[in-house]
């Protein structure tokens, strides 16, 4: 009997010498292993359902090691680490844009740009500098232009021939929906007062003369664009290196691309193995309707080959319903104000179902532009249709609202019970004085103050991510979070805010950007929060926005931004890894 405990005793003991031997191994691995960057004297948000607030965090690698309090994570330090004062600013999981259009944004900035235009003035003084710079360009390409800009909501084709009278110009409005576009390019396209509307767009005419007024909507932006000059690869592949370099610019660590082709998957997966794409990309194809089974059979093997990857993979599906408030062409429960009209769908109802249900079938997400209320309900119907007809699929149901900019109260819980995320670009709404004429015009007072229902969305337990919709828009977060929190312009415009009440705190609307925007990408098991075993995307800010008024929040700066592990920008200009 002794004997028998004796030897229990000894295997006790070593038991628990080799338990004390893993603990003191975890720990090494943690404590005495490099670390790479540390991150103090911050005000770190860490995002995400679990969120808190921490002074410093360490990365070893891509990945982050640990967050937490300044002492804990300075005794990490070893000689070979970068240590990083961030000198009380807010630290925050690098951001997610959601919604935009990386490759044509790098092609924007080598257009004219018109983002932030607020006077006609302005808008021509843009134009005529960048023609008088370009003399030998064959066109005059850009866009970025507001309808409230303008008188009545619209330019017309006799001002721009004013400014570029020697060659053709297209400039398309800032959500890409209509196209501004001189004599020439009317000529160069063929369209005189005889044209008859392609379908799904409108060429708008003088309701006098009957001529065009140099203004085309939707599928009518299309006659003139098939002569603009085709872009070569190469000047594809320097407008990602463009874009990828202003992405950073602003803390975007990750971009879900909206809208893309395969050839922009394979520019993509060629910067990658370049070793180029430091910028992780979710990619949505669009599709050419009717749909058939080869289309199918091409989109499955294209998912095959960009399957489930931090840096770059497929997954979902981008399709279209309707246009947009400002034109008139955002399909809505009731008509318009200004106008006898409510709309129509880009495609038909059952039409659209089926296509719905067929992609889902098959584990895509889908991601359906959706303006208008009608759009809206449209959206989440097919959706539902698709739960009730299909079984769930493998990585489960995340399928999207993109836009979302007017829902119906009895739709706003609806995106919460199905599991639907709303992507929405709040700088769609900043409210300038003319754009909530606009709206009011278009819609109505009563109707045009429900606009944008970001808060009412997640207080219903809906999901919401943020995008900018660049380059329709600036790709600067910081204009986002301001608008979403403020309900105002940067200039903080109206005092009291557009519809106050869809504030969103500055929390949430940072969740929005950074835990959110992954969720609505599967991908918040790697990204979107910053905690121990996370990719290293941080974002490191000019100031402190958790003490500072929040009508500070559009003149806050990024100064570093670290994506996977290495710091790709300075806002100082030192050199980076």
């Amino acid at each position: 009997m002794a004997a028998r405990l004796t030897a229990y005793v000894v295997v006790g003991i070593v038991a628990a010498t080799l338990i004390a031997g893993l603990m003191v191994g975890a720990q090494r691995d943690d404590s005495d292993g490099p670390i790479d960057i540390i991150i103090h004297n911050a005000a770190i948000y860490t995002a995400g359902p679990d969120a808190e607030m921490a002074e410093a965090l360490a990365i070893r690698g891509n990945q982050i090691l640990r967050v937490g309090s300044e002492r804990e994570i300075l005794r990490l330090r070893r000689p070979q680490t970068s240590v990083i004062d961030a000198r009380g600013a807010a630290v925050l999981p690098g951001f997610n844009d959601a919604h935009l259009h990386p490759i044509n944004g790098g092609i924007s900035l080598r257009r004219v740009d018109l983002s932030g235009a607020a006077t006609t003035e302005d808008v021509e003084a843009r134009i005529k500098e960048w023609a008088a710079q370009h003399g030998d360009a064959a066109w005059v390409l850009g866009g970025g232009w507001f309808y409230d800009v303008f008188p009545g909501g619209l330019p017309t084709r006799q001002q721009l021939d004013a400014i570029v009278p020697d060659r053709p110009a297209q400039i398309l409005s800032y959500d890409k929906h209509t196209a501004w576009v001189n004599t020439k390019a009317l000529k160069l396209a063929g369209i005189t007062k005889r044209t008859p509307n392609p379908a799904q767009g409108v060429i708008v005419k003088d309701p006098r003369t009957g001529e065009p007024t140099g203004v085309l909507k939707e599928a009518a932006i299309q006659l003139v664009s098939k002569h603009v000059p085709a872009l070569t690869k190469a000047d594809r592949s320097s407008a990602l290196r463009d874009a990828l370099g202003e992405a950073h610019r602003f803390g975007i660590t990750s971009v879900q691309s909206t809208g893309d082709t395969v050839e922009d998957l394979d520019l993509y997966a060629e910067a990658r193995k370049a070793g180029d794409l430091s910028l992780r990309v979710y990619s949505a194809l669009a599709v050419d309707r009717p749909v058939d089974e080869k289309q199918l059979t091409d989109l499955a093997a294209t998912l095959a080959e960009y399957p489930d990857d931090p840096l770059l993979k497929a997954g979902a599906i981008k399709l279209t319903l309707d246009g947009v408030v400002e034109s008139n062409t955002a399909v809505m429960l009731e008509p318009y104000a200004s106008a006898p009209t409510s709309g129509t769908p880009s495609i038909d109802t059952d039409e659209f179902n089926r296509l719905v249900r067929r992609l889902d079938a098959r584990g895509w997400q889908v991601m359906t532009h959706a303006v208008g209320d009608g759009a809206v309900r449209m959206a989440l119907n097919a959706y539902e249709h698709a739960v009730r007809s299909n079984p769930r699929p493998e990585r489960g149901r995340r399928h999207r609202v993109e836009h979302a900019e007017f829902v119906d109260a009895a739709d706003v819980p609806r995106f919460g019970a199905l599991g639907v995320v709303a992507t929405m670009l709040p700088f769609h709404g900043s409210p300038s004085p003319a754009q909530i004429d606009l709206w009011s015009r278009n819609l109505g007072p009563e109707r045009a103050a429900r606009g944008w229902p970001y808060a009412s969305i997640a207080a219903k337990a809906g999901r919401v991510a943020f995008g900018s919709d660049w380059p329709g828009l600036p790709l600067d977060p910081m204009q986002v979070l301001h608008t979403a929190v403020n309900r105002t312009t940067p200039e903080n415009l109206p005092e009291e805010g557009w519809n106050p009440g869809e504030r969103m705190a500055l929390e949430p609307a940072i969740d929005a950007y950074t835990s959110g925007a992954a969720w609505a990408s599967f991908d918040e098991q790697r990204k979107g929060h910053l905690a121990a075993g996370m990719l290293a995307d941080v974002v490191v800010l000019s100031e402190n926005i958790f003490d500072a008024p929040t009508a500070r929040l559009a003149s806050t700066r990024v100064r570093m931004t670290i994506f996977d592990g290495k710091i790709v920008y300075r806002r100082d200009g030192q050199s980076t890894n």
